[in-house]
């Protein structure tokens, strides 16, 4: 059979998936987001209009497996201090000032450190085959969210063909391990998130669902009937 799942796997010493993050508190959320995968793939195959991401992520369905889950960091930054002049503009395209001094902004942003996630990624045998080559050999440089998180290890981790997601992600697991899997909306204990892209040019993002579940080795039993 023809592959319908490609596996990617994401580990670095920092990884960013922001899900609300917006003006100065830079947020991550516990897992890679669907915007930050189809993203990644995005530059991988070197496209970034906005209505070919859209296709590449309506063709898509995505499950996180979350082997490590990581250690929460939050860096603190100044941005356009220490200045004569202000770096920074107002709304309105003013140069910005507090007090009558150059303004400066205090940013706050999350990282996720030491994680390592299992991606699947399932959609018709033509994508999956034209992803798992572009990852392999990428247009511009990949991230794990943020340009500054730099993966430790080719994201590329082999096809398969799989019935669904859950049956991917349940690939050589050795522990009881939480996943997060896109789901209909109707779904018991389906959970709303904006983390699809809408525009990228105009930082918008579109809602989808999912499930969060426990996945637990089989037994031998279940091993065998398999």
């Amino acid at each position: 059979m023809a592959a319908n799942t490609l596996f990617l796997r994401l580990e670095g010493p920092m990884q960013s998936w922001g899900e609300r993050a917006r003006w100065s508190v830079r947020d991550t959320a516990p897992e890679p987001t669907k915007s930050g995968i189809v993203g990644m793939l995005g530059c991988a195959l070197g496209i970034n209009d906005d209505a070919d991401l859209r296709a590449l992520s309506d063709s898509l369905r995505m499950g996180v497996r979350c082997d490590e889950p990581g250690i929460r960091l939050v860096d603190y930054h100044t941005v356009g201090g220490g200045y004569e002049e202000p770096t920074l503009l107002t709304a309105q395209g003013k140069l910005k000032y507090s007090s009558g001094a150059p303004h400066t902004e205090q940013t706050w942003r999350s990282y996720l450190c030491d994680a390592s996630f299992l991606i699947a990624v399932q959609g018709s045998p033509e994508t999956i085959t034209r992803l798992a080559q572009a990852i392999q050999a990428p247009h511009w440089p990949i991230y794990l969210g943020r340009k500054a998180c730099i993966p430790t290890r080719p994201p590329f981790d082999g096809v398969g063909e799989y019935p669904d997601l859950e049956s991917a992600l349940r690939r050589d697991l050795q522990a009881q391990t939480r996943a997060v899997i896109e789901c209909q909306p109707t779904a018991p204990n389906a959970a709303r998130r904006r983390d699809v892209i809408s525009s990228r040019k105009s930082w918008t993002f579109d809602p989808r669902y999912t499930c969060e579940k426990m996945l637990s080795v089989p037994d031998e039993d279940e091993k065998e009937a398999r």
